[in-house]
């Protein structure tokens, strides 16, 4: 068994998590009476894609260090153990609520280069050229995960910057054993380290494939991570690392330049904030993330149907859940994108009356074909040619903390595709994102996950690329309850809009929650994607019948699972509940 890999104290958690998501949810209202849960703790919990991190965090925790310390370590530390998505070479929304409710956040997503232009993807025809805005240097945006951590840490750091640094470090340089599912991730990606990075890096294994239980020991970023921890902000975005940095792309072909890694700065933003029904406030991140405007016009379209009394995954329930994702979707492609360059209408999106009206337009009896589903007319809105929307990786990292106090954090990160552009930086350790395909190369034309955009996401220099990206934080009556995000791609807003209502309508715990199965629809393609067992035979026969398409995208265990949720549930007894997701080797950790 692959998590015997890792040390005893976290095999024993893991092995608590894989033996209650055996059980999957009772698709009835009645769920506490089969109820099970995930990790309990008094005091504090983090959850994570990997044990080490989780681990990292909770030592912080330990040592005095508040959420947004914890977050810095878990951070660094995925960096090492994980890849193909934790990172310092891409970017990423950290979200905050503290303990006396004040509300903050963190927009550390990557921009593009000041050379960039909005046709760059294009060949002399006007046609996007396959595949350069994801494969190789051109496809990188100015990363901005350091910048973030920095800015989070001047704001709310207990500790002291060098000791945040120093578990990622020890990780590094004394290496981590790989799980079986980054070695077959790793393997299954050998040709394209080889191709797309100049200088030879230890993610292509010398003899040529990768093992489960090998040691991956990374020496140039354990040295990349110490002049961080020295020098910080100038640790990366000068120096050493710079210079490497720079190198690589002008030896490759890109055009980030170091005035590009001068100008940048993560920006704090004020979150959206929402209400479902009387007693919830949903916490959300404003664009460039387009989640939270999503997660909110979703919940409150909810709020027009009896879904409890409907029941989960009943037909009526997934037919109205799956029309209302549809229509945020097509407000998706149309009306968002980065609110330094394009005037997104939040106001008008957020509208009550507005969202009332959306709902009102569903049919009950009758799926909504999209071509005949456009985008809203909203107060305040440009006039745009509507259009599908890009394509996101799925390849994301989140992780959720509390500490004692009750500070929470929901933080959500990525490289965009699996590994990114695949482009190693030599003599630095690390890989660099590709964000740069999260833009709208042409608007009108799918990015890699079937996403379309349009003008208000077309690339401009310095501009930040529309994200799915959504870290999210849910009040009860004034105080904490959930912390929760996902990776995923498109998928990760539907991911979190169904975790919310199936703990608050549905009654389940956070890790039944989190291990039910999924589903997702996002405007275009008209398809209706489900894992495996997501819904019963006869609620896909009726739901067919009204005239919805579905597709299986894979099942708990497969690559294609639809997201990966990592949650905290404060429960009414004060205790912490830790919900790790089982689609991957997500881990919850509490003391």
């Amino acid at each position: 068994m692959r998590t015997a890999l890792y040390p005893l104290c976290i095999f024993v958690v893991l092995a608590t998590s894989i033996f209650s998501c055996k059980q999957l949810p009772q698709k009835n209202n009645n769920l506490n009476n089969s109820r099970f849960t995930g990790v309990l703790a008094d005091s504090a919990m983090v959850v994570s894609a990997h044990p080490l991190a989780s681990k990292a965090g909770v030592e912080i925790l330990k040592k005095g260090g508040s959420a947004i310390d914890a977050a810095i370590a878990v951070q660094f530390a995925l960096t090492v153990v994980y890849p193909r998505a934790g990172n310092i070479g891409g970017g990423g929304f950290m979200l905050i609520r503290e303990s006396d409710g004040q509300f903050n956040s963190l927009d550390f997503r990557e921009k593009a280069p000041l050379t960039s232009e909005r046709d760059m993807y294009l060949d002399k025809k006007g046609e996007v050229v396959p595949r350069l805005s994801l494969d190789g240097h051109l496809a990188v945006g100015v990363p901005g995960v350091v910048s973030g951590m920095v800015e989070a840490h001047k704001k709310y750091g207990k500790l002291d910057w060098a000791t945040l640094l120093e578990p990622a470090i020890v990780l590094a340089a004394k290496g981590h054993m790989v799980s079986e599912k980054e070695v077959d991730y790793m393997n299954e990606h050998y040709e394209n380290f080889a191709k797309f990075s100049t200088e030879t890096n230890y993610f292509a294994h010398p003899k040529g494939n990768w093992i489960a239980g090998d040691t991956l020991k990374q020496t140039d970023l354990a040295n990349t991570l110490k002049r961080i921890q020295k020098e910080g902000r100038d640790g990366f975005y000068k120096g050493k690392t710079a210079q490497y940095f720079l190198e690589e792309m002008q030896r490759g072909g890109g055009i980030i330049t170091q005035k590009d890694l001068d100008t940048y700065q993560a920006v704090w933003r004020k979150p959206l904030v929402g209400k479902y029904k009387d007693d919830y406030q949903i916490i959300c991140m404003a664009p460039p993330s387009s989640g939270g405007i999503a997660i909110l016009q979703m919940c409150e379209m909810m709020e027009q149907f009896p879904i409890n009394e409907w029941g989960f995954q009943s037909p009526k329930t997934t037919h109205v859940m799956i029309e209302s994702e549809r229509r945020a979707y097509a407000d998706r492609a149309t009306h968002l994108g980065d609110t330094d360059f394009f005037p997104v209408p939040i106001e008008g999106l957020l509208d009550e009356a507005y969202l009332a009206q959306r709902a009102k337009g569903i049919n009950l009896d009758k799926a909504s074909p999209s071509k005949e589903v456009r985008e809203g007319k909203v107060k305040g809105a440009i006039k745009t040619k509507s259009s599908s929307m890009p394509k996101e990786s799925d390849q994301t990292t989140h992780f959720s903390i509390v500490d004692k106090w009750g500070n929470a954090v929901a933080q959500t990160t990525t490289l965009n595709s699996n590994y990114g552009s695949k482009v190693f930086v030599g003599k630095a350790g690390f890989l660099l994102n590709n964000e740069m395909d999260d833009f709208s190369a042409k608007p009108g034309v799918y990015n890699q996950f079937g996403l379309l955009g349009n003008e208000a996401n077309a690339i401009e220099p310095e501009k930040r690329m529309l994200s799915s990206m959504s870290p999210t934080i849910v009040e009860k009556n004034g105080e904490l309850m959930m912390v929760l995000g996902t990776p995923g791609g498109a998928t990760i807003i539907t991911s979190v809009f169904q975790n919310i209502l199936n703990v608050i309508e549905f009654g389940m715990s956070m890790q039944e929650s989190v291990n039910a199965p999924r589903f997702h629809h996002q405007w275009f393609p008209d398809t209706v994607y489900i894992e495996e067992k997501a819904l019963g035979p006869e609620t896909i026969e009726n739901l067919q019948e009204m005239g919805h398409r579905f597709q299986i995208r894979g099942s708990l265990i497969e690559r294609k699972s639809i997201g990966k949720v990592d949650a905290i549930l404060v429960r009414p007894d004060g205790k912490l509940e830790g919900a790790a997701d089982i689609r991957g080797e997500d881990t919850a950790l509490g003391w």
